[in-house]
């Protein structure tokens, strides 16, 4: 399927390994022209190298909220605008109710919520004025169906779905989408960080695979093409199956 991404500039952040890096390659491929946003330059140049395009690199903290601005400025000054936005960071601490302190969900909310706001504000206005957009947010199946000791990640992508949603139903007039991916168990380090061994992880999804990194960013290239412009709003799970729900 042509996919018509051709000459459209997209900042993903979360983009050294992953999810994240997922999407970029997955985005050039479809000629998109690419920024990669992450906090560790030497990860950031590995991670550029695999993308066979021209591809440019940011240095930041999306916990720092007050960089945001700048880093969304510098990412449309390298590629002369923003198109697509692709959502991601690395989930919070594990942890239950009776082991965090509040501190702990101030620094959650920050990363896996209130950056996320941060870089709406600062891409979204020129998409609207432009009549194109496209905000894909990664964020987990734990906004759709808590997962025991993950309260921090529970919590926070449970708000930062209820804002995209929000959001989604003000800016779709002027032509820009704004969709959540939530995917399940992958093979990632965050998967790994959590889990320790996960040779056995398969055998809890209904597919028996862990869920590939290069897949996912095709799933989230579809949404920014133009064939998905009547899909907004939405949040996908990406998970083999695993949610037990009808909705």
């Amino acid at each position: 399927m042509e996919l018509a991404l051709h000459g459209r500039r997209a900042l993903v952040t979360g983009a050294s390994s992953g999810l994240g890096l997922g999407c970029a390659q997955a985005l050039a491929a479809e000629g998109a022209q690419v920024t990669l946003l992450a906090r560790t330059a030497d990860r950031l140049a590995a991670a550029a190298a695999t993308i066979p395009t021209p591809t440019h690199t940011l240095v930041g903290d999306l916990s720092d909220l007050a960089a945001i601005p700048a880093l969304v400025a510098a990412a449309d000054q390298l590629m002369g605008g923003i198109d697509i936005v692709i959502v991601n960071a690395g989930g919070p601490i594990a942890g239950t109710f009776a082991s965090l302190e509040f501190e702990q969900y101030e620094a959650a909310l920050r990363l896996n919520l209130l950056s996320g706001v941060a870089l709406c504000q600062a891409a979204l206005p020129g998409m609207r004025s432009r009549g194109w957009g496209r905000v894909v947010a990664i964020t987990s199946t734990s906004a759709r169906e808590p997962i025991g000791n993950l309260m921090l990640s529970n919590t926070a992508r449970a708000g930062f779905t209820a804002f995209l949603k929000t959001v989604a139903t003000e800016v779709a007039p002027d032509g820009v989408t704004v969709n959540t991916l939530q995917p399940g168990l992958h093979v990632t380090d965050r998967s790994t960080s959590l889990y320790g061994d996960t040779s056995n992880l398969a055998a809890t999804v209904p597919t028996r695979t862990l869920g590939d990194a290069g897949d996912f960013g095709r799933i989230a290239a579809f949404l920014c093409s133009d064939s998905a412009r009547y899909v907004t709003g939405v949040s996908i799970p990406v998970d083999g199956g695993a949610l037990r729900g009808l909705q």
